[in-house]
């Protein structure tokens, strides 16, 4: 990247973490009995919802525990952008009926709700009680997480997301805890995936990457994984978009995701999900396409923060920057994400979306609520600054 790349951090300490294993591969669910039984699994819990069952997708991870003889029962009233009650409910199940081990299928949300189930099986209280960073005192059920989705990355970090429905936002449950004792990518599971849905979960994978390596906190691990995956999305996501079918574009796309979420997981994410979580609480949409929607926005709010990671994007993404200033080819960042989601059918406009410049306030107020992650972003925010980013994205 320009002869520019340098990774020294001084006297700072970094720390990386990760699941004890990945395994990744065509027909790679079919290991999932093997490795339940090796976790010491004798009564078996999935996690997932309805989507799921109907596609068929968790045909080959019953089969495969079947095989090694595993008591099993489905939990499929995952929600999107999942409600604590859901967590609390699914997490009573585990409780009165004694599993010892919880299986997540699905996307970010099954994920996250296997995630809160596992702690809660040990601890006491309901999910909300543990919001915040390591605050869960005690590790939960063994787990295993499958995406079916390349996004969110939830199968290897140690954070998960819900609603509080109550006070209507998004609240974080940070611990290591969190983090899987296997995580197990099967592209196979996603071939089914719609088109939208490709879309969202893709550039849901290309913020976590872009975000954790523009953070002030990254670190070594975190730069080199979330290049990669910034480039393994660039070439790929348009492909799997195009075909559903190509396997090698969805192969790639799953281990992207992955790694971003190994990325960030060590590096921090920034003010694009501090600015989208209101898009989802208020006006319901995707984590991916919130994310989507405010990403080229804060970037270019962003660039005078960090031209030359911002430059290492452009260039990531197959833009070329020789000859150009710093500055310029900074700004290219910003054009090679426009084309992007232009590619795969994604409008970076709220106006297309419905929302009236009249909800500006509410914007406002609903993105400070996030101001944690305005911390390791690459440029300091205040109140204004969030006006002006979202009066810029319509």
């Amino acid at each position: 990247m320009n002869g520019q790349v340098s990774f020294y951090r001084g006297r700072k300490l970094c720390t990386f973490l990760s699941p004890t294993k990945i395994i990744i591969g065509e027909g790679s669910a079919s290991e999932i009995g093997k490795e339940a039984r090796a976790l010491g699994g004798r009564k078996v819990l999935i996690v997932t919802d309805q989507g799921v069952v109907r596609s068929g997708i968790l045909d080959s991870v019953l089969e495969s525990l079947r095989k090694e003889k595993l008591k099993t029962k489905v939990f499929d009233e995952v929600e999107p952008e999942p409600p604590a009650r859901i967590v609390d409910k699914c997490a009573e199940v585990v409780r009165k009926e004694k599993f010892n081990l919880v299986i997540g299928v699905g996307g970010g949300s099954s994920l996250d709700v296997a995630k809160g189930v596992s702690i809660l099986a040990t601890n006491k209280g309901v999910v909300l009680d543990y919001v915040g960073v390591d605050t869960v005192p005690k590790p939960g059920l063994p787990k295993i997480l499958v995406p079916t989705t390349a996004g969110t990355g939830s199968e290897v970090t140690r954070v998960f997301v819900i609603t509080d429905e109550q006070e209507n936002t998004k609240k974080v449950v940070y611990t290591n805890f969190n983090i899987a004792n296997v995580a197990i990518l099967d592209p196979l599971l996603t071939l089914s995936l719609p088109q939208s849905v490709t879309a969202d979960t893709g550039v849901d994978a290309l913020v976590h990457a872009i975000e954790a390596y523009v953070s002030v906190n990254s670190t070594p691990f975190s730069d080199m994984l979330a290049l990669h995956a910034i480039s393994l999305i660039s070439e790929n996501l348009p492909k799997a978009y195009a075909k559903g079918s190509d396997l090698e574009a969805r192969y790639n796309m799953l281990l992207a995701a992955t790694v971003a979420g190994l990325a960030f997981t060590s590096g921090g994410l920034g003010a694009v999900h501090g600015l989208a979580y209101v898009l989802g609480t208020e006006y319901h949409m995707s984590h991916g396409r919130s994310n989507a929607i405010m990403l080229p926005h804060v970037m270019r709010y962003n660039l005078i923060g960090n031209y030359r990671k911002y430059a290492n994007i452009a260039e990531a993404m197959g833009e070329v920057v020789e000859g150009l200033s710093i500055a310029e080819q900074a700004e290219l960042s910003v054009e090679a994400v426009k084309k992007l989601l232009t590619a795969v059918g994604i409008s970076y406009k709220l106006s297309d979306y419905g929302i009236p410049r009249s909800d500006l306030p509410k914007l406002v107020e609903g993105g400070m609520k996030q101001a944690r992650l305005f911390v390791p972003n690459p440029r300091d925010l205040t109140e204004e600054d969030v006006r002006k980013i979202y009066e810029g994205a319509f």
